[in-house]
């Protein structure tokens, strides 16, 4: 990359940076995660700004969090006029486990001593010629996302000797846990507002860092993306007729019903969510299960399914309504071929056929809970706070079991047995962002990308291209909001572990609500053994981009301001 009037070298140097945050182990849910967070937190308070100024970093644990780990945070405020606005610099520090490397797992983090070793390695011929080339970084992280936090940290390193060049602020932040819970962000939520109300920042953009890849084979673009979808987990529990294997047709199995539910609902490009020209992939399960403790020959009381569900434009309350209308279709398949399946069978065994005792039954959680209220009053809602209180004991229990459980008991108190699949979410929403220009701020955010990338542009060989939806999980998802209080609402209501074992405070993304975008390394294999990055967008035009965006966001001002200045 030939770097024009104005750039910044910066490759060499954010490649160490990746190389040394690659180094450390810091796997989701383990001490590395801490270990991080110290290393970051020592190499910017020894940069002379923060040296100065030590009470503009910080390195606070998370709260809420049965895990240890803490958020990274800084800032550097900027002496060219006296602005307020403030961009966020956001990126996480965790990257998933090694189990998938065997017995090479400690080159995971070693990127030089990874790139030998594989080397004598039976690789496709693609990751052959990329191995070859020197533009690639194999390793753990490397793409997911320790470069384009090591480019977070260049820039911050950057405007802390240089803040005349700000026409405002910048924060930084390296959040944990991204990989698993978003305890990070979460976290660190709160101290974003605290600073807003202490340094009277105003964030009117954030620039999230987390990784992009190629969307279809030999795709040659690198993409920017505006906002980004949103995912749900929508989970069943299933109730059947218990019956001896014996005089199977006597009782109906829930496994039979979920095997329809997952067979409707499983790759259904009907489920996919187009909005602004651009669509999400379809749900497939990440969970199929019946709840039998033990071996019996008796058919199962309850079967358990969820479902990754991505959406654009789609609340979670019209999630629940569709898949409603899906789980019914399903119900109606299943009992259509039970009762194909009996009559076959009597006819074979010259048995006398009896009709089917059972009709279609969908409950979202919401309603089922109402419907017990309304029965069993106050003995079914203490009953059930002391359960869910009790049920945090047992630390096996993750929040998508812990709701599975939680709906199992509750479904105990109902007078109607008759076989039933009972709709909820069992996780964390993901919630989805659409950047469309609406606001002031939006605009200029928008504006202020699409002429960095026209200046870059000409300096790198590949098609940069602005899309509108990230299309991975990340935590951009908690810095704004598209949805508004019902479609919250319908999240709240219908998680059995809300309150409990799960909570999400929205108001704190309300108070934050900036625009936000990502601006990430390119590479491809990410959460794979033969993750890697290309380092020339990644160490050279990633944080020129950024750069850029930053720069004219600061420098613009929307009606509002103007108006008060």
């Amino acid at each position: 990359m030939q770097y024009e009037k104005g750039l910044l070298a910066c490759r060499e140097e954010i490649r160490d940076l990746t190389k040394k945050l690659v180094s450390i182990e810091s796997i989701v849910n383990t001490e590395g995660e801490k270990e991080i967070a110290r290393s970051i937190f020592e190499l910017v308070s020894t940069f002379p700004y923060f040296e100065a100024n030590p009470s503009h970093v910080t390195c606070e644990q998370t709260t809420k969090d049965e895990v240890e780990r803490f958020n990274v945070l800084a800032f550097v405020n900027g002496t060219k006029g006296n602005s307020n606005r403030t961009v966020i610099l956001m990126g996480h520090m965790d990257t998933v486990g090694v189990d998938d490397f065997n017995q090479l797992r400690d080159y995971a983090f070693l990127p030089d001593d990874w790139k030998e070793v594989l080397k004598n390695e039976d690789i496709p011929d693609t990751a052959r010629k990329q191995l070859e080339s020197g533009d690639w970084m194999f390793g753990r992280g490397a793409l997911d996302m320790k470069s384009g936090l090591a480019s977070n940290l260049f820039l911050l390193k950057y405007y802390a000797a240089n803040p005349d060049e700000l026409e405002g602020n910048i924060v930084f932040l390296a959040e944990c846990d991204e990989e698993d819970g978003s305890h990070g962000i979460l976290s660190a939520l709160k101290i974003l507002k605290r600073w807003k109300e202490e340094y009277r920042f105003n964030y009117v953009a954030a620039i999230n860092s987390d990784f992009v890849s190629p969307r279809f084979e030999g795709d040659p673009n690198r993409y920017i993306y505006k906002g980004t979808a949103g995912k749900l987990l929508p989970s069943f529990l299933v109730t059947g007729a218990e019956t001896h294997v014996g005089t199977c047709f006597e009782g109906l199995d829930p496994n039979y019903i979920a095997a329809e539910l997952t067979k409707q609902i499983n790759y259904n490009p009907d489920l996919c969510n187009e909005a602004h020209g651009e669509i999400t992939v379809p749900p497939v399960a990440l969970k199929q299960t019946d709840l039998k403790p033990t071996y019996t020959v008796q058919t199962a009381l309850s079967a358990y399914t969820y479902y990754n569900f991505f959406i654009h434009s789609w609340s979670p309350k019209e999630v629940l309504d569709l898949l409603r209308g899906q789980a019914e279709i399903a119900f109606q398949n299943a009992l259509s071929a039970f009762e194909e399946r009996h009559r076959r069978f009597c006819e074979l065994s010259n048995q006398t056929y009896q009709a089917l005792p059972w009709e279609p039954r969908v409950i979202i959680y919401e309603e089922m809970e109402q419907m017990l209220i309304k029965a069993h009053g106050e003995e079914f809602t203490a009953y059930m706070t002391t359960f869910k209180e009790d049920l945090l004991k047992d630390e096996t229990l993750d929040t998508r079991m812990y709701a599975a459980s939680v709906v199992e008991e509750a479904w105990k108190w109902m007078e109607d047995k008759n076989p039933t699949i009972i709709l909820f979410y069992s996780s964390l929403y993901s919630p989805r962002i659409e950047i469309t220009g609406k606001t002031a701020e939006e605009e200029i955010l928008i504006d202020a990308l699409d002429q960095a990338v026209e200046e870059i542009q000409p300096v790198y060989e590949h098609p940069i291209v602005v899309k509108n939806f990230f299309p991975y999980i990340s935590d951009m998802s908690f810095v704004a909001l598209s949805d508004d209080t019902e479609g919250i609402e319908a999240v709240a209501k219908n998680n059995p572990g809300w309150g409990t074992k799960h909570f999400v405070n929205y108001q704190d993304i309300r108070d934050i609500n900036v625009p936000v975008i990502n601006i990430g390394p390119y590479g491809s294999d990410a959460h794979k053994k033969l993750e890697l990055l290309e380092m020339t967008y990644s160490f050279e035009v990633v944080p020129n981009l950024t750069r850029l965006v930053i720069q004219k966001v600061l420098n613009s001002k929307s009606d509002r301001e103007e108006i008060v200045s």
